[in-house]
């Protein structure tokens, strides 16, 4: 299964895995990783799983969707690299995938 690690805003490593098909939310909760709520379930209307995608991961995670794009400009720490982790399919190709929590969700 791959492996996802999670920095948190106080420098925290958590790394976790989890089946291919699956949300990075889906995983993070789980296994409760601090930092992603997921209010909304991963319908991708709440933006309470918001994560950033380390540098060298961005172009395999692959850019937000429009709907995505649109959620995202709500959330309190956007920078590049943002992303819904609800919307982050957890694939093969992720395997060691690096996303940072950002300080507060919501």
């Amino acid at each position: 299964m791959p492996h996802i690690t999670f920095i948190s805003s106080t420098g925290a490593v958590r790394t976790v895995e989890g089946p291919v098909g699956q949300s990075v939310m889906e995983i993070a909760k789980r296994h409760g990783v601090d930092g992603i709520v997921g209010e909304c379930g991963g319908c991708c209307a709440c933006a309470t799983c918001h994560v950033h995608v380390a540098a060298d991961w961005r172009e395999r995670v692959g850019p937000p969707s429009a709907d995505e794009a649109d959620m995202l400009e709500f959330v309190s720490e956007r920078r590049e690299g943002s992303r819904l982790s609800c919307q982050i399919r957890v694939r093969e190709a992720l395997d060691g995938l690096v996303v940072h929590t950002p300080e507060r969700q919501g």
